[in-house]
């Protein structure tokens, strides 16, 4: 992975000089070198990737394309990006303004002596396409989570905490594959599933739902799916929950192309909701893209103006929550094509009752 061309390609449709890229999933994105310190900065025809002592052997390996230069406490990376802007008479920069605090901008703009101008969108653009090895680095990472949620299911009963199950399944990430997490997995049950983002604790796993929503991280890349399953037998209730959730959900897929606005996606599924008469228990929106962050910058909402592209990669997540009762949410990933899209996701959405 590395997409410093792509990133050069922008630039030259904007009326800045150089784009410098500074968040950790960015310069992932943008070099195919993942680390905790490091900028990268790209101009019309070159490129440099500084970092510090603690990357530098590696990154003169891993990043291509781009010259790569050590910082240090005398030539820190300011100093080392205004030589290379002053040199080639640079006046303006755009950066990822979603990843830079305003001390943050201060600073930048007093060193570098240059207008900092907004790439946010270019850079975020740009990472919301996916290609397809991307999207096979996405699979890889959904495939482990998935083996790892089918081992856990044996584990599942009142004798277990949402704690310890949470634990467990990391584990299982791990020893099946995975480099980490891709984020704190929400496993609560019974009526703490009403909390669409509730948070496993010491409390021993009781009857009615269980909420598993997990996902793993794999070179960077991240899954994300959620499965509601059953603890003794299901009420009528239930049930019929469940499955408007469930019919919402494939109602959103099927809507799903590249060019549909997120706020129709979101409609398509909102609408089975409000016709089964509860829209109001329904307050998150359908989905968001996925990537090499859980949550990157497009979303399928009622609040959204997103466009999907084709390649984008977007969660289809909808639910019912009734306070201090029960919630269901069921969540699968779905490719965006031209015709429609791949889901990625290959577990049942049946209900499990266990």
């Amino acid at each position: 992975m590395n997409n410093i061309s792509k990133v050069r390609q922008a630039l030259s449709e904007q009326d800045y000089g150089a784009i410098m890229v500074t968040s950790p999933a960015s310069r992932l994105y943008s070099t195919g070198f993942a680390s905790s310190a490091g900028v990268l900065l790209v101009t019309a025809d070159d490129a440099w990737f500084f970092t510090d002592t603690r990357y530098i052997e590696v990154a003169g390996s891993a990043v291509k394309d781009a010259h790569v230069k050590l910082t240090t406490n005398d030539k820190p990376y300011s100093v080392q990006i205004k030589s290379v802007l002053d040199k080639n008479g640079i006046t303006s920069v755009g950066f990822e303004d979603n990843h830079v605090t305003y001390a943050g901008y201060l600073e930048w703009t007093d060193k570098l002596g240059t207008k900092l101008i907004s790439a946010q969108k270019i850079i975020d653009g740009l990472r919301a396409v996916k290609s397809l090895h991307d999207l096979e680095k996405m699979k890889e990472a959904q495939r482990i989570s998935e083996k790892s949620f089918q081992e856990i299911l044996p584990l599942i009963c009142t004798e277990i905490t949402e704690k310890q199950l949470a634990t467990e399944l990391i584990y299982r990430f791990l020893i099946n594959g995975a480099d980490d997490k891709a984020f704190d997995p929400i496993i609560v049950s019974g009526t703490k599933t009403s909390m669409p983002h509730g948070v496993p604790d010491d409390t021993k796993i009781s009857a009615g739902f269980l909420t598993i929503d997990f996902g793993a991280r794999v070179n960077g890349w991240c899954s994300d799916t959620t499965r509601t399953i059953c603890i003794g037998k299901p009420d009528e209730e239930m049930i019929n929950v469940y499955n408007t959730v469930l019919k919402a959900q494939e109602a959103g897929i099927n809507a799903a192309h590249a060019g549909i606005s997120g706020f129709d996606i979101d409609a398509a599924a909102r609408t089975v909701i409000e016709n089964a008469g509860y829209g109001e228990y329904f307050g998150h929106g359908f989905g968001h893209s996925i990537g090499l962050e859980v949550h990157e910058s497009l979303r399928a909402s009622q609040v959204t103006e997103d466009i999907l592209p084709a390649g984008a990669v977007m969660t289809a997540e909808p639910g019912i929550y009734l306070p201090g009762r029960f919630g269901v949410r069921i969540e699968d990933t779905i490719y965006i094509t031209d015709n429609g899209c791949i889901n990625i996701t290959n577990l049942d959405k049946n209900l499990i009752v266990l």
